[in-house]
């Protein structure tokens, strides 16, 4: 099981950038394409938070969404999905394990003609905020 951080929100406002804390504390989102990430070296995303662990490189996929996209986490109890009807939708949230901070979405969506989706075997989708990550090259 993995130990909670818990702080509060002023702290981490201190610890985050103002972009990273509207997105994952206040579980907003990046405009879509706002970001570069061709990253598909060897390597890990992390929480931008807290340091854990969270995706493979090796798990990432071109979605077309303008978001990062992975198919799979690197660990399932690494992330948290939580209910959201949010904005009139009804989607299903991923946060982080140990801090709570907001990542993103996952949607359970196999491609369709010109639709973005997630690949086989999960086709899961786990649409990422890119400033909720950091990549590191595995070592």
């Amino acid at each position: 099981m993995i130990e909670k951080i818990k702080k509060t929100e002023a702290e981490w406002e201190r610890i985050l950038a103002p972009e990273q804390y509207r997105v994952m504390r206040q579980r907003g989102t990046e405009s879509p394409f706002s970001c570069v990430w061709g990253k598909h070296e060897n390597g890990t995303y992390f929480c931008a938070a807290c340091d854990l662990p969270l995706f493979s490189a090796d798990a990432k996929f071109e979605s077309g969404t303008g978001w990062p996209s992975y198919f799979e986490p690197l660990r399932n109890d690494h992330i948290e999905e939580r209910e959201d009807n949010s904005f009139g939708m009804n989607r299903t949230e991923v946060v982080c394990a140990r801090c709570s901070s907001h990542l993103g979405h996952v949607f359970n969506d196999p491609p369709r003609l010109g639709e973005a989706g997630g690949p086989p075997p999960s086709d899961k989708r786990y649409c990422i905020n890119s400033v909720a990550v950091v990549f590191k090259l595995n070592q």
